[in-house]
């Protein structure tokens, strides 16, 4: 195998944890509760649509957006038998057809009114 191959599992450990992470906190603070299926992606894309509309600054939503992102990356590796991979920091999901997906930055870009978590599931699951 390959050293890339070899470093797969390890590429998983932050996305998974942040993804849990936001799980854990919606269900604590918002009495939201997230099933890591592709359904759930609506009410995640609606969220940041809330957020948005708040108008809370991108700073202070960094790390709920990493999380929100990873989680609908979660959603696409558990729907399609995907996988994370990693590489200088950034972190994507490889679908079995080879195509990459940065579910992370699609959460800033639903933030920022121009993307949607639920549509990119489709778009990588090809549901």
């Amino acid at each position: 195998m390959t050293t890339q191959q070899e470093t797969r599992p390890s590429a998983a450990a932050k996305p998974v944890r942040w993804a849990a992470d936001a799980v854990a906190t919606l269900r604590e603070g918002a009495r939201l509760r997230l099933d890591y299926s592709a359904r759930s992606l609506w009410r995640v894309d609606r969220l940041i649509e809330g957020i948005r509309a708040e108008q809370a600054p991108y700073a202070a939503l960094e790390t709920v957006l990493r999380g929100l992102g990873a989680y609908a990356g979660e959603v696409i590796v558990r729907q399609a038998g995907a996988e994370w991979w990693s590489a200088g920091g950034d972190h994507w999901v490889r679908t079995p057809d080879g195509r990459l997906w940065d579910p992370i930055e699609e959460a800033r870009r639903c933030f920022a009114g121009d993307g949607s978590l639920r549509l990119l599931c489709r778009q990588a699951t090809g549901g």
